[in-house]
This record gives C-alpha cells, sequence and structure tokens, in this order.
C-alpha cells in the first residue's frame, strides 16, 4: 500500500488540513493502513487542500468523507511539518467542532476502491494515546500528557526522517 500512497503523493509538497475535534475528553482518529513500519498510522481526520477551494472548506469536505461527520471549523492551532522521503506536507491544523451526521469509516476519493487506506474511526482517550505512542501515532500527537495540553497545542512542529 506505501507504494501507491509514494507515488500518488510523493516527490512534492502538499499541503494538509486537520480537524481536532473534542468530545467527552477523547479526539477522534483517523486509523490509516500501510503507512508506517507498524502497518498503520492513528492521525485526526483530514487531508490535502485543493486548489481555490478555502482551507476551511476542505477540510469540511476532508471530515465528511473519512469520517461522515460535518464540522464548523473553529480556531487555527499549529503547524507541523512532515517529511519521510518522498513524502513531504505541511500540515494546518484546527480545533473543530461537530455540527451533524454520525461516525462511519469513510473513503479516501484520491485513491481507488481497491487502494483505499482508512481502516478505522473511533474516538481516542488518554489510554488509547499512551497504548498506540509510537511510530504509528502521528508525531504531533506522542508523549501527549492530557487533552488540555492537546487543546493549547500553538506553534511550529517538525517531523523530519
Amino acid at each position: 500500500m506505501r507504494n501507491e500512497i509514494e507515488e500518488k503523493f510523493g516527490g512534492h509538497l502538499r499541503v494538509r488540513v486537520l480537524g481536532i475535534l473534542v468530545q467527552n475528553q477523547k479526539m477522534l482518529m483517523v486509523r490509516h493502513q500501510g503507512l508506517t513500519a507498524k502497518g498503520y498510522l492513528w492521525s485526526p481526520p483530514g487531508g490535502g487542500a485543493d486548489f481555490q477551494i478555502s482551507l476551511v472548506d476542505n477540510l469540511k469536505r476532508e471530515f465528511l468523507e473519512e469520517t461522515g461527520l460535518q464540522i464548523d471549523v473553529h480556531q487555527f492551532m499549529f503547524v507541523n511539518e512532515f517529511y519521510t522521503s518522498p513524502l513531504h506536507a505541511i500540515e494546518l491544523f484546527f480545533k473543530v467542532v461537530h455540527t451533524g451526521g454520525r461516525v462511519i469509516r469513510g473513503t479516501d476519493p484520491e485513491l481507488t476502491e481497491e487502494h483505499q487506506i482508512i481502516e478505522e474511526v473511533r474516538y481516542f482517550g488518554l489510554d488509547d494515546f499512551r497504548a498506540e505512542d509510537g511510530p504509528q501515532m502521528h508525531s504531533a500527537f506522542r508523549n501527549l500528557h492530557n487533552l488540555e495540553e492537546l487543546l493549547n497545542m500553538r506553534g511550529y512542529f517538525q517531523n523530519w526522517k
């Protein structure tokens, strides 16, 4: 699966938008297959920003596609620069709130039906973050101590491998 991802998204800089949705002391996460040595990656919902579409509208679309949820985007939080050759992305994280829909395991329309990578969508509590702490967790959320710390993250972060 990684070869398909590298072929589709590698070799150029991508801008990605991701949403932080916290409800009942848990954060919504998406499990993508084949992106790390562990065979999967947990990340907040989101994806590539399309040309001539606002970042807010891109995030709303990505959230709906991946999770079945409708959201409002409330505030910009932080930037993460992700680089693992040949993948390179600038990731913009926003705090979002749920406004409609129910959680489903969605799809990525950029990938064909036989190459879908979304395996699971679910809410993570602190114990879940601790259990998955390693390369299979998005780098911005490794070593997370509490959700308050997460909601107060600001600035620029780097993940270069």
